[in-house]
């Protein structure tokens, strides 16, 4: 496992905005709460969103956009057409 924080556009470490690598998973964690969790399976990427806290700040939708690589107008597409799955993450 090993975790990183998130870069800011000038390569300066975001603190309490962190990146969770592990062989299987990736999960984007801000402060105390585990927010996104990527994985691939049968070779697809999937993503769940914590039901929870996937849009809980302004500060926690920045950094979900950085690590989706994506705006949250194009999130709630994928929310919608079902690409993207809620999950209980915490």
């Amino acid at each position: 496992m090993k975790t990183t924080n998130i870069k800011s556009s000038k390569g300066n470490s975001i603190p309490n905005q962190f990146i969770i690598h592990t062989p299987e998973v990736t999960f984007f964690q801000s402060y105390d709460s585990i927010i996104v969790k990527t994985t691939f399976e049968d070779g697809q990427r999937v993503v769940y969103l914590d039901k929870t806290y996937w849009n809980y700040s302004k500060t926690t939708s920045k950094y979900r956009n950085q690590f989706l690589g994506e705006t949250k107008k194009e999130t709630m597409r994928k929310i919608e057409a079902g690409i993207y799955k809620f999950a209980n993450l915490n």
